[in-house]
């Protein structure tokens, strides 16, 4: 391995754990009902949503060769699974996984 990887992973390491480590001892003096708490959880929300929506819209990889039709359905379908489910978010998943290559593959 090279130095250069080596030093890419301990610098990121060190950033993903110094951050988490800041997080802990802070998060005593936070309340899950203040407003900039659910400020921060609303951005998060908004980001996957950002990113869930770019990557159907503007998909890459394999998902490329995907219709935007099976890619709507696929959505629409495990929306319809994640509230059938109590907003859980593992049977969606793979719900989405499984239907993505049924409608692919054989239809």
């Amino acid at each position: 391995m090279s130095a250069s990887i080596v030093s890419a992973i301990l610098v990121t390491s060190l950033a993903t754990f110094l951050s988490r480590f800041l997080g802990a001892l802070t998060s005593e003096g936070i309340r899950e009902t203040s407003k900039l708490f659910k400020w921060f959880n609303c951005l998060a929300y908004a980001t996957l949503a950002a990113l869930i929506a770019r990557t159907i819209i503007f998909p890459a990889g394999v998902l490329v060769d995907a219709s935007y039709s099976s890619r709507f359905l696929v959505v629409l379908f495990s929306l319809v699974i994640f509230f059938i489910s109590k907003k859980n978010f593992v049977y969606p998943t793979i719900f989405s996984a499984i239907c993505m290559a049924v409608l692919n593959n054989y239809i």
